[in-house]
């Protein structure tokens, strides 16, 4: 008699605890802002300077013996604490002035250079990509992780009309939905088909959103890459019940109180860890009228990066970080 083969285990969810299981009304600022003065300013300019638009391969090139001890402090709040950090205070106006439109990337790469290893994600291959938020009207907003260990977005212009930047706690998401929607997070759990581009072509990987496999709490949630593996005919079929899992997931995100609101201001450096706080990203909407040219959008340049610090991913995941293609999926427009 052939035995069948014995039946995975169904993933048993866990409440997360710790700073990185945070609600927006518990945070003050001190929880995820770091000021920098006008001597950590100084130095980054003459760093600049020294390498004259040249990128820094790696830190030692790019010397900051005031601000790598900051950059360090932020790597920890990443990789052990809330996952968010904020550098505020750099004369972006008078960097620029010094040293031309393209010192907002090279001001990025001197910072990443210290954090972690820039992967490219731009057009061409480019490490530093320009990104803008549209109208609102213009888009639906979700919350996204990207393929990255650290994403670290600088601020060129934000109006006040424009829509504020919003992170959530994966952990947090996560505790309410095993609170009240057990059944919806254990799909979650589940491998879901993504799809993943790379420079050369694109395939379909099966990752979860959730995972504690490698040991440690991973959360990485990219809506667009499911609903792009679903645009294939070869691609299975989300169940009614997967479906109603990932719009769970895009209600709670959204939920008031959970997510943290920051009007950031040009100059502002803001440091993520996208396998632990999701960022809401604008997808724009097909029948939206087409925004005026000039019209008053946030703008920022974005750098995403990988660390040797980072918590191990499952299976699978990896391969997302190693084959990350450049270039935005279609449709999304947000930083």
């Amino acid at each position: 008699m052939t035995l069948a083969p014995p039946t995975p285990a169904r993933p048993r969810p866990l409440p997360q605890a710790g700073p990185h299981a945070w609600r927006a009304a518990d945070l003050r600022p001190s929880d995820w802002m770091i000021p920098l003065g006008t001597e950590d300013a100084a130095e980054i300019e003459a760093v600049l300077t020294a390498l004259g638009g040249r990128p820094p391969a790696i830190a030692a090139e790019a010397p900051l013996r005031r601000l790598a001890p900051v950059l360090r402090q932020a790597a920890t709040r990443l990789d052990t604490g809330r996952g968010v950090a904020l550098l505020r205070g750099l004369p972006l106006d008078r960097i620029m002035d010094a040293h031309g439109e393209a010192a907002g990337d090279a001001l990025l790469l001197v910072l990443g250079a210290h954090l972690g290893r820039a992967i490219p994600t731009g057009a061409g291959g480019g490490l530093v990509t320009r990104v803008s938020s549209p109208l609102a009207g213009a888009a639906r907003w979700r919350f996204h992780a990207d393929p990255a260990d650290i994403v670290a977005l600088l601020t060129l212009r934000q109006p006040p009309e424009a829509d504020p930047v919003m992170l959530v706690s994966a952990a947090s998401v996560h505790n309410e939905m095993l609170r009240n929607h057990r059944a919806e997070l254990e799909q979650l759990y589940a491998p879901l088909p993504h799809l993943l581009r790379t420079v050369a072509t694109e395939h379909v990987v099966d990752l979860p959103v959730f995972s504690g496999a490698s040991g440690a709490f991973v959360g990485r949630y990219a809506r667009e890459a499911i609903d792009g593996a679903q645009r294939l005919p070869q691609t299975p079929r989300l169940t009614a019940a997967q479906v109603e899992a990932l719009d769970l997931l895009d209600a709670l995100c959204a939920a008031p109180g959970l997510a943290l609101r920051l009007d950031v201001r040009p100059g502002d450096v803001l440091l993520f860890n996208p396998l632990m706080v999701w960022k809401r990203r604008a997808e724009r909407i097909a029948s939206a009228e087409p925004e005026e040219p000039g019209a008053m959008q946030r703008q920022a340049l974005k750098l995403m990066l990988l660390t040797e610090s980072s918590r191990a991913l499952p299976e699978g995941m990896a391969n997302l970080d190693a084959q990350a293609a450049p270039g935005a999926p279609p449709g999304m427009v947000g930083g």
